[in-house]
């Protein structure tokens, strides 16, 4: 069994850009999702992803994970299927000491929304936040990309939006 165990946080600034190594283009949508799991198809450069997710016992920071490559044609039929609202985002690798920080940058009904995510091996291990690292959002629902296709950034009251 696979347990992700992940941190996650609000972007102050567009620093991450110019200290990323790499970057994709993500387009994801979900087959069901609800009462804190999740299928979903993704689409990354040129791979394809099916992830099953469960439910976190632990306010959000740990979940089981499935996840197996399935190719671009697969990808596109499950597509068809998907609930409405896609998810759609900019993903920069960021190194930070020993870890890789995920930063996306949300496009569409998301546009304006910046967060990043730091996986680790337990819950309590230690990591260097770079300066670029806002407001923690681990487990608040809200900012799970399941969440966002059904409830748009674009959406939200301003007083709703931690900055």
């Amino acid at each position: 069994m696979a347990t992700e165990i992940e941190r996650k946080f609000l972007v102050k600034d567009d620093s991450y850009k110019r200290l990323a190594y790499a970057s994709d283009h993500i387009l994801q949508g979900y087959i069901c999702s609800g009462h804190g799991r999740t299928v979903r198809v993704r689409s990354r450069g040129h791979c394809a992803f099916l992830t099953i997710k469960g439910p976190s016992e632990d306010g959000g920071l740990s979940r089981y994970e499935f996840e197996k490559e399935i190719s671009p044609d697969e990808a596109r039929n499950l597509f068809r299927i998907c609930e409405p609202g896609t998810i759609e985002k900019t993903r920069y690798l960021v190194k930070s000491g020993r870890h890789t920080f995920e930063v996306d940058e949300f496009h569409g009904d998301n546009q304006g929304l910046v967060m990043a995510e730091v996986e680790l091996s337990a819950p309590d291990e230690p990591y260097e936040k770079p300066l670029f690292i806002g407001l923690e959002v681990t487990g608040d629902r809200r900012y799970y990309n399941s969440y966002l296709s059904h409830h748009p950034y674009k959406e939200w009251p301003d007083e709703d939006k931690d900055r």
